[in-house]
Parts: structure tokens; C-alpha cells; sequence
């Protein structure tokens, strides 16, 4: 709609709007509408759908594989409109990896770095806590007739709504989460660098957002049970300081769960994984494929898309 809409604030008492201020704006809102989108599906498909009558019983979720497409397609649009709400002012990284990785290897200023992770995280934590006011009764009906153990009348389940934890196979070891974590946001990156960049199939007609959304789809369906693909550190810290301020307790920060099954001081490797993950998503894309476009382009060498043979001439026809 290209019409001329007036500010709803004066500009010249906001002039560090037009720079990194708005920047945060935008990555702190992106994120929000990430966050509200994401967490919500899930405390659709844990907590609400249970609690209406619309499943078997009031704690009935997830009784086939196939439930998790609600989760990992919810997911994957909350990505999209995430994007495209911010991607005009700050390039809707929404995502600490993604901001580190483009710090790396896309010459993204560095003094941003600080500034656009605490806008996500802020985002992400104010998106959780909506979500949390909207979903307040039947996350407290769920956990009211959820039976097993709880934590200050909490339990995992409805944690699921908000932050990530490992499967139980994993037996509260470190390395089977922090790689998947890491191997989740290598694929998300390496998607997103992918899309964006002009040199290559660059999507065009401003799709990029759409394309992302199916790559987080692909990373929830392949890889989204070992750790609930968290894959973005504002993603799960935000929700899970929510969580620890709204009585989850332990379950949330650092992250303790007994038992069999169980794990501790979980917290950090949804941080620590992504963020290693986005920077080996961005070298890796560049190794294979960045630096041949480069090479290619500095030669004057081009190739259509799609060409797998010479094209005939005149007199072979």
C-alpha cells in the first residue's frame, strides 16, 4: 500500500529512529510477533485444544507423529510474519545466530551485535509473556489435572509451551542436545544466507520471508524432537525467564529436571549451541558456494540457471 501516512511521533523528538533505534524497534517487535505466533501454537496444541474438549481428554496432545506438523507449520509462520513485520527497518534477524553470523561473514557492524540481542531477547520474553496472559487459565487447567511431577504445581508439559529441553534418550548428557543444536541453526543459516543472496537463486518479489518459513519448517520436521529446535537464543531465553518469574522455578532456570530422563542446568545450550551453529551455517555456505559465486563473478564467468548441457548453435540444429 503506497500511500503517504503521517508519524504517529514527531521525528524531530525521535531522531535516533531513523537509526539504531529503530533497528531495536523493529528486531524487538519481529521477535514479539515471532514469540506470540510460536510459543502460541504450542499452548494451542498442549494446553487450549486439550482443555476445550477439542482432543480425548484435558491432557491429551500429540497422539500421533503427524500432530507435530501444527507444531513445526505454527512455527514456521510465526518465522515469516516475524519477518516480514521487521525486515524493512532492521533486516529482521530476529535471532542472536543469525545477528553473529551476519557480524562474521556480512559485514554487519559489529557495535550492533549487543543491542540487537537484547532487543530480541526483550521481545522474545514480552511475545512469551502474552502469551502467558492469553493462555493464563488453560495452562493452570492443564497443569491442575496433569498427573506425574510437578514443580511449584507446574509441569514440563506446559514448560513445553514456552522453553526447550532435551529428550529423554539423550539421559541428561550434554553433547546429544548441543550438537543438535548446533546442526539445527548450521541449516538454518546456511538456508537463510542462501536466500538472501543476489548472487546465487536469490528469491525474489519479496518471498525471502515465505522461503525462510519453509526452511524452519524443514529444521522442526527433521531434526525437532531431539531438542524441541530451539535453534535461537532469544527464542528460548526470553520464554524461559518468563517461565522462571511465572513459578516454573528450577524447571526453567537453570533449566533442572530429576529422574530418569531428567537433566541439569540446561539453560545455556540453546544459547551456546545456536550461536555456534549460525557461524559454521554462514563459513560453510560461503566455502562450498559464496566463494565460487565470487570467483565466478570477479572472471566474468556466468552460467544459466538451470543449464545442464551447452546450448546447440545454428549449424548443429
Amino acid at each position: 500500500m503506497v500511500v503517504e501516512i503521517p508519524p504517529l511521533i514527531k521525528s524531530a523528538r525521535f531522531r535516533r529512529r531513523a537509526t539504531l533505534g529503530g533497528e531495536c524497534l523493529a528486531e524487538f517487535l519481529g521477535t514479539f510477533v515471532l514469540i506470540s505466533f510460536g510459543c502460541g501454537v504450542v499452548a494451542m496444541t498442549v494446553a487450549a485444544l486439550p482443555g476445550s474438549g477439542r482432543t480425548e481428554g484435558p491432557t491429551t496432545f500429540f497422539l500421533s507423529s503427524g500432530d507435530w506438523l501444527l507444531i513445526t507449520w505454527g512455527w514456521a509462520m510465526a518465522v515469516v510474519f516475524g519477518v516480514y513485520v521487521a525486515g524493512g527497518v532492521s533486516g529482521a534477524h530476529i535471532n542472536p545466530a543469525v545477528t553473529l553470523a551476519f557480524a562474521v561473514r556480512r559485514k554487519f557492524a559489529w557495535a550492533k551485535v549487543i543491542p540487537y540481542w537484547v532487543s530480541q531477547v526483550a521481545g522474545a520474553f514480552t511475545g512469551a509473556a502474552l502469551v502467558y496472559g492469553v493462555y493464563y487459565d488453560a495452562i493452570n487447567a492443564f497443569d491442575l489435572a496433569m498427573k506425574g511431577p510437578k514443580t511449584n504445581g507446574h509441569t514440563l508439559a506446559s514448560f513445553s509451551i514456552f522453553g526447550t529441553f532435551p529428550a529423554p534418550y539423550f539421559n541428561g548428557g550434554i553433547w546429544g542436545s548441543l550438537i543438535d543444536q548446533i546442526v539445527g541453526t548450521m541449516f538454518l543459516v546456511m538456508l537463510v544466507v542462501a536466500v538472501v543472496d543476489l548472487r546465487n537463486t536469490a528469491v525474489k518479489a519479496n518471498l525471502g520471508p515465505l522461503i525462510v518459513g519453509f526452511a524452519v519448517a524443514a529444521i522442526g520436521m527433521s531434526y525437532g524432537a531431539n531438542a524441541g529446535y530451539a535453534i535461537n537464543p532469544a527464542r528460548d531465553l526470553g520464554p524461559r525467564l518468563l517461565t522462571w518469574a511465572a513459578g516454573w522455578e528450577d524447571l526453567a532456570m537453570p533449566g533442572n529436571l530429576s529422574g530418569v530422563g531428567g537433566f541439569s542446568s540446561y539453560f545455556w545450550i540453546p544459547i551456546v549451541g545456536p550461536l555456534i551453529g549460525g557461524v559454521i551455517g554462514v563459513l560453510v555456505y560461503d566455502l562450498f558456494i559464496g566463494d565460487v559465486l565470487h570467483i565466478r563473478a570477479q572472471r566474468g564467468i556466468t552460467q544459466e540457471t538451470g543449464r545442464t548441457r551447452p546450448e546447440k548453435g545454428t549449424d548443429e540444429e
